[in-house]
């Protein structure tokens, strides 16, 4: 046990206290069985499961791949408005039960599209629950649109001519999906696009796929930030690229987990990461299907890498830091920060 706390009980108070940003996180992988029911009832969607318990059996991944099936398929109950605003309202909340004072939140427009609910539709309910959030909780925000890498560019360049109605909403452009076959650069004409248009740029890399994926998301797409990022480890000039450049890592430990990046959470590499000056950040990536929100991944690297009181503080500190929010934001919440600590 790190000599900062003397139990884990302790260490998982001042988490829980400790205020975080959460820069990971998919809004549709916050859907819980029990929302999945109650909206599949509501719209009257026929779903292929008879309880939350078969819902919960069926989140058995292997790969990536296993997981984004069930992923697409559990989303096909969002249908209106207020679907999308009960959705992103429950994941608030309990963000807010974490100590999140900040989120920078994606969706991916294409999911819902390509199944006839439009597009303002899906912006309508999710931004109408961040705003609610702001009220409520003083919880501020970010909306990044997300690309699916497994479609053609030409369908990204489409969904970005829709989004320009609501570019007063959305504050940046990601990219995720089947990362293995799908590089960074396939999207680089839309990502210079959305570039131009003001946009913040991040992207998923370096999960699966290779440290090139990582090299390809920084000097092609020109990132903000990478998503993921654990394979940049495998290569010695880019932790060295990443560190000097102070790339912000959008690290997700229980999703590494269940998605078998790692087979063991004493394996993660974070606090590796972490030595070798890497601005690493703890998230939940999507929580419903990977076993726990923010705070749960806290603590379950927190405990089996032995992170200390000083790391803890990083990584939280390490989530504003590396937040689109302005200079001075930042400053407030890394004082609030250093103030708890």
């Amino acid at each position: 046990m790190a000599e900062d706390f003397a139990s884990p009980a302790e260490r998982a108070a001042f988490i829980a206290g400790l205020p975080k940003a959460e820069l990971h996180l998919h809004i549709e992988g916050s859907l819980e069985p029990e929302l999945m029911f109650e909206l599949a009832q509501r719209n009257q969607v026929a779903i292929p499961f008879a309880s939350v318990a078969e819902v919960r059996a069926a989140y058995a991944f292997s790969n990536l791949q296993d997981f984004l099936d069930i992923y697409y398929q559990g989303m096909g109950v969002l249908h209106t408005e207020q679907d999308f605003h009960d959705l992103t309202a429950a994941y608030c909340a309990r963000a807010h039960a974490d100590a999140v004072r900040h989120i920078e939140i994606f969706f991916d427009p294409q999911g819902h599209t390509t199944r006839g609910v439009a597009f303002g539709t899906v912006i309508a309910g999710i931004t109408r629950a961040l705003d609610d959030a702001r009220e409520r909780y003083g919880m501020t925000s970010k909306l990044i649109l997300c690309f699916l890498r497994h479609l053609s560019e030409a369908d990204a360049e489409a969904t970005l001519d829709e989004a320009l109605p609501y570019l007063d909403r959305i504050d940046g452009v990601g990219l995720d999906s089947s990362e293995v076959g799908h590089p960074p650069s396939k999207f680089a004409r839309v990502f210079a696009r959305a570039k131009d248009l003001g946009l913040r740029i991040v992207a998923h890399a370096g999960e699966e796929g290779p440290p090139a994926y990582v090299h390809e998301a920084l000097d092609l797409l020109q990132v903000d930030r990478i998503d993921h990022g654990n394979r940049s480890l495998e290569d010695a000039a880019l932790v060295k690229r990443l560190a000097d450049e102070g790339i912000t890592l959008t690290v997700c430990p229980l999703s590494n987990l269940k998605l078998c990046v790692v087979d063991n959470i004493a394996d993660h590499p974070l606090k590796t990461m972490l030595d070798a000056g890497l601005r690493a950040t703890v998230n939940s990536d999507d929580p419903s299907y990977f076993g726990g929100y923010v705070n749960a991944n806290y603590v379950a690297v927190a405990d089996a890498l032995d992170l200390s009181k000083a790391d803890l503080v990083t990584l939280a500190r390490n989530s504003f830091t590396g937040s689109f929010l302005s200079d001075a934001a930042k400053a407030a919440h890394l004082a609030a920060i250093d103030a708890y600590a």
